[in-house]
Formats: C-alpha cells, structure tokens, sequence
C-alpha cells in the first residue's frame, strides 16, 4: 500500500533524428547572429556622421592596424592618422576638397583619388 508504484519505462535512445534536430538548432543560431552581424556593420558604415559639425569624408587603410582619416569639421577638412593609441594630424587643408561621391561602379576611383590627396598633402 505504501510502494510507489513500478513503471515499466526505458529511456529514449538518442538517435539520428535527436542529434539531426540539435545540428539544425545550432545552424540556425549561428546564422541568425552572423546576420546581426552583418546588419550592425552596414549600419555603422552607413551611418558616417559623427555628429552634425563633424562629418568623416573618406578614410584608407595604410597598414593593419593603422589608417587614414579625412574629416569636415565646420568648413575646415583635417587629414588625420589614426593607430593604436594615437591620433596625429596630418594635414589641415587650406582650401576645403569637393569630394563628390562617384557612381555605383566607381568605388576604385574613390580609393585612389584619396590616396593621390594622401601622397599630395604628405609631400610625395
């Protein structure tokens, strides 16, 4: 009267189908965060204002870890060099630059332009 009463139960074998349902969960999760990845960079690279007085123009990597910025600062364009634990400027253009933005197809055109203002501004 007071036994706990006998189930005759087994315990489910983990199968193909199991391990089948818990590969796809996992495939599922990592695309789901490689695709807010992806989103939260195009965002950022869309979103290059700064703020409303300070604007980035155009920037090229020179090395891993180090890069060159043009940025609009009021009327003012200044040709920063940005490294690890250092901002220096390099240049503070006399005369603002009109970089117009080129067509779909031109994206060369623009890296080089810059880099040519680059090698003018460092004297090269």
């Amino acid at each position: 009267m007071f036994a706990a009463p006998q189930t005759t139960g087994s315990a489910h074998p983990v199968g193909v189908g199991g391990l089948g349902e818990v590969a796809f969960a996992l495939v599922l999760v990592l695309a789901a965060i490689f695709v807010v990845a992806w989103i939260v960079r195009r965002m950022r690279v869309a979103g290059n204002r700064v703020g409303s007085a300070i604007d980035i123009l155009a920037d090229v990597h020179l090395g891993q870890k180090e890069r060159a910025v043009l940025l609009k600062v009021g009327q003012t364009q200044i040709l920063l060099g940005v490294a690890p634990g250092r901002v220096n400027t390099l240049h503070v253009l006399a005369e603002p630059l009109d970089l117009a933005r080129p067509a779909a197809g031109g994206a060369d055109d623009s890296r080089n332009s810059f880099r040519a203002l680059l090698m003018r501004s460092l004297g090269k």
